[in-house]
């Protein structure tokens, strides 16, 4: 498996070169389009400054992210945060469309609104739905971002923000259904957080200390863990570290002292031996494995 030194990355769309991208950014393209050009299949890649939510309305798709893949069939609806590694390889019979917009507009949008930012800082995709009528809601909106960015209407900068702010609305509110019929609502949200807090740690932390960030007991954050996924609160905190490890040992080539470093270790043989004793193998001989 050949290895680059950094994960391929682009400040704008798949594939472009482009640079500097306008803080007002907005992109409404069919799947089909860019897809083709690249016979279906997008590399594992993230973009540095975009958000992306595909709708895809017939076929199906493997999604790959940073260590695993899922197949997923239509309809759903798949959102992807900036920074956020991930690969499409579509079935050619795949219909739909892909939003993409800059990090500015998002932020501006949600800056007041952290129940509704929070839904929207990993990725996510959808695909149960309470009827078609609710897909089909975001495909009208979609119908109407698509009118306003190909016309020249007055105030056109102002209305397409309404109608993004429309659609993450929706899809916060159809992530929150599928959640509340789990009957786990409250403790979805403090699991949410604590996950949000781990990838966002520039530092290693206790679990009391971030059970303190949420304003609760270490006991009550284990519980709700387990509650929610059956692991502990440090297994979640590992399984996390050794992920993003994987990340780095299959799509970079850094040593394995950098990838220490980039995990906020502060000595390369304990990651090792975390590493091992997780993934029943050393970082070495792991990546070693996904090159055959």
């Amino acid at each position: 498996m050949s290895q680059q030194k950094q994960i391929l990355n682009f400040d704008g769309l798949y594939g472009d070169d482009i640079r500097n991208y306008s803080a007002e950014y907005i992109f409404l393209e069919l799947i089909s389009t860019r897809s083709k050009t690249f016979a279906w299949n997008i590399k594992p890649h993230i973009h540095t400054q975009l958000y992306q939510v595909f709708i895809v309305k017939n076929g199906s798709l493997v999604f790959q992210e940073a260590t695993k893949q899922q197949e997923i069939h239509s309809p759903c609806i798949i959102f992807i945060p900036p920074t956020k590694l991930h690969g499409l390889v579509y079935s050619v019979d795949t219909e739909g469309l892909i939003l993409s917009l800059s990090s500015t507009i998002i932020e501006d949008i949600f800056k007041t609104s952290n129940l509704v930012w929070s839904s929207f800082e990993d990725i996510r995709i959808i695909n149960e739905f309470e009827s078609i009528l609710s897909f089909g809601k975001i495909e009208q909106i979609l119908s109407d971002i698509n009118e306003e960015l190909f016309n020249d209407h007055s105030e056109r900068f102002m209305m397409l923000k309404a109608y993004i702010t429309q659609i993450f609305v929706h899809l916060h509110r159809l992530s929150r259904q599928v959640e509340e019929q789990s009957g786990h609502s409250l403790k979805i949200d403090y699991f949410r957080k604590f996950q949000q807090k781990i990838k966002s740690s520039n530092s290693q932390k206790s679990i009391p200390e971030y059970a303190a960030e949420l304003n609760i007991t270490a006991v009550h954050l284990n519980r709700i863990c387990k509650g929610v996924v059956g692991k502990s609160a440090i297994e979640l905190v590992h399984q996390n570290l050794i992920s993003e490890a994987q990340k780095y040992l299959i799509h970079t080539s850094y040593s394995i002292s950098e990838i220490a470093y980039q995990l906020h270790f502060e000595y390369p043989n304990y990651f090792a031996k975390l590493f091992k004793k997780h993934v029943g193998c050393s970082p070495n001989e792991y990546r070693k494995i996904d090159r055959k």
